[in-house]
Protein backbone atom coordinates (compact mmCIF):
# COMPACT_ATOMS: atom_id res chain seq x y z
CA UNK A 1 0.00 0.00 0.00
CA UNK A 2 2.74 2.49 0.93
CA UNK A 3 4.51 1.64 -2.32
CA UNK A 4 1.43 2.67 -4.32
CA UNK A 5 1.04 5.92 -2.38
CA UNK A 6 4.58 6.95 -3.33
CA UNK A 7 3.52 6.85 -7.00
CA UNK A 8 0.59 9.25 -6.52
CA UNK A 9 2.63 12.45 -7.16
CA UNK A 10 4.15 10.99 -10.35
CA UNK A 11 0.78 9.84 -11.69
CA UNK A 12 -0.85 13.17 -10.82
CA UNK A 13 1.98 15.12 -12.46
CA UNK A 14 1.76 12.96 -15.59
CA UNK A 15 -1.96 13.80 -15.66
CA UNK A 16 -1.12 17.51 -15.43
CA UNK A 17 1.30 17.16 -18.36
CA UNK A 18 -1.36 15.25 -20.32
CA UNK A 19 -3.92 17.98 -19.59
CA UNK A 20 -1.65 20.77 -20.80
CA UNK A 21 -0.71 18.70 -23.86
CA UNK A 22 -4.37 18.64 -24.83
CA UNK A 23 -4.47 22.46 -24.99
CA UNK A 24 -3.84 24.24 -28.27
CA UNK A 25 -0.68 26.23 -28.76
CA UNK A 26 -2.72 29.44 -28.63
CA UNK A 27 -3.95 28.56 -25.13
CA UNK A 28 -0.40 28.20 -23.82
CA UNK A 29 1.86 30.62 -25.68
CA UNK A 30 1.02 33.93 -23.99
CA UNK A 31 3.59 33.88 -21.20
CA UNK A 32 6.30 32.37 -23.41
CA UNK A 33 6.20 35.40 -25.73
CA UNK A 34 7.27 37.68 -22.87
CA UNK A 35 10.09 35.33 -21.87
CA UNK A 36 11.32 35.03 -25.46
CA UNK A 37 11.31 38.83 -25.82
CA UNK A 38 13.63 39.09 -22.79
CA UNK A 39 15.81 36.15 -23.85
CA UNK A 40 15.69 35.98 -27.66
CA UNK A 41 18.50 33.39 -27.78
CA UNK A 42 16.06 30.92 -26.21
CA UNK A 43 13.41 31.16 -28.95
CA UNK A 44 13.35 27.38 -29.50
CA UNK A 45 13.57 26.58 -25.80
CA UNK A 46 10.20 25.79 -24.24
CA UNK A 47 10.37 26.38 -20.50
CA UNK A 48 6.98 24.72 -20.02
CA UNK A 49 8.40 21.38 -21.12
CA UNK A 50 11.63 22.01 -19.21
CA UNK A 51 9.90 22.72 -15.88
CA UNK A 52 7.28 19.99 -16.37
CA UNK A 53 9.88 17.29 -16.84
CA UNK A 54 12.17 18.61 -14.12
CA UNK A 55 9.26 18.16 -11.72
CA UNK A 56 8.40 14.77 -13.27
CA UNK A 57 11.95 13.56 -12.64
CA UNK A 58 11.62 14.52 -8.96
CA UNK A 59 8.29 12.70 -8.68
CA UNK A 60 9.91 9.60 -10.17
CA UNK A 61 12.74 9.84 -7.63
CA UNK A 62 10.13 10.08 -4.89
CA UNK A 63 8.28 7.05 -6.27
CA UNK A 64 11.38 4.85 -6.50
CA UNK A 65 13.11 6.36 -3.44
CA UNK A 66 16.51 4.79 -4.01
CA UNK A 67 18.85 4.88 -1.02
CA UNK A 68 21.60 6.27 -3.26
CA UNK A 69 21.24 8.49 -6.30
CA UNK A 70 23.75 6.69 -8.46
CA UNK A 71 24.44 7.56 -12.08
CA UNK A 72 22.48 4.48 -13.16
CA UNK A 73 19.44 5.56 -11.12
CA UNK A 74 19.58 9.09 -12.50
CA UNK A 75 19.98 7.89 -16.09
CA UNK A 76 17.07 5.50 -15.58
CA UNK A 77 14.85 8.34 -14.37
CA UNK A 78 15.88 10.56 -17.29
CA UNK A 79 15.09 7.63 -19.60
CA UNK A 80 11.63 7.26 -18.04
CA UNK A 81 11.02 10.97 -18.56
CA UNK A 82 12.20 10.65 -22.17
CA UNK A 83 9.80 7.75 -22.76
CA UNK A 84 6.91 9.69 -21.23
CA UNK A 85 7.94 12.66 -23.39
CA UNK A 86 7.58 10.47 -26.48
CA UNK A 87 4.03 9.56 -25.44
CA UNK A 88 3.36 13.25 -24.74
CA UNK A 89 4.49 14.24 -28.25
CA UNK A 90 2.41 11.44 -29.75
CA UNK A 91 -0.62 12.69 -27.82
CA UNK A 92 0.02 16.24 -29.07
CA UNK A 93 -0.11 14.99 -32.67
CA UNK A 94 -3.88 14.56 -32.21
CA UNK A 95 -4.47 18.03 -30.74
CA UNK A 96 -5.49 20.78 -33.20
CA UNK A 97 -2.71 23.32 -33.86
CA UNK A 98 -0.19 21.16 -31.98
CA UNK A 99 2.41 18.94 -33.56
CA UNK A 100 5.21 16.56 -32.69
CA UNK A 101 8.38 18.47 -31.88
CA UNK A 102 11.83 17.05 -31.35
CA UNK A 103 12.76 20.36 -29.72
CA UNK A 104 10.06 19.79 -27.09
CA UNK A 105 11.41 16.28 -26.49
CA UNK A 106 14.91 17.78 -26.18
CA UNK A 107 13.58 20.25 -23.58
CA UNK A 108 11.89 17.39 -21.71
CA UNK A 109 15.17 15.51 -21.43
CA UNK A 110 17.12 18.65 -20.46
CA UNK A 111 14.57 19.36 -17.72
CA UNK A 112 14.79 15.81 -16.37
CA UNK A 113 18.61 15.87 -16.46
CA UNK A 114 18.73 19.23 -14.67
CA UNK A 115 16.29 17.84 -12.10
CA UNK A 116 18.69 15.00 -11.40
CA UNK A 117 21.70 17.36 -11.31
CA UNK A 118 19.95 19.66 -8.83
CA UNK A 119 19.64 16.75 -6.41
CA UNK A 120 23.42 16.85 -6.09
CA UNK A 121 23.37 20.32 -4.56
CA UNK A 122 24.21 19.63 -0.90
CA UNK A 123 21.08 21.12 0.75
CA UNK A 124 18.77 19.29 -1.68
CA UNK A 125 20.78 16.09 -1.32
CA UNK A 126 20.48 16.26 2.48
CA UNK A 127 16.75 16.96 2.23
CA UNK A 128 16.31 13.92 -0.01
CA UNK A 129 18.42 11.73 2.29
CA UNK A 130 16.29 12.75 5.29
CA UNK A 131 13.08 12.00 3.39
CA UNK A 132 14.29 8.54 2.36
CA UNK A 133 15.39 7.65 5.87
CA UNK A 134 12.19 8.93 7.49
CA UNK A 135 10.51 6.24 9.59
CA UNK A 136 6.96 7.17 8.61
CA UNK A 137 7.47 6.43 4.90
Amino acid sequence: MILAIRWVPAVLWMAVIYYFSSKTGDDLDGWLDVLHRWLPALQSFDFGHFISYLVLSWTFVWAFRPKRLTLAVMLGIVLLCFLYGITDEYHQSFVPRRSVSLMDLRNDVIGAAVGMALLHIPPLRRLYARAVDAKYY
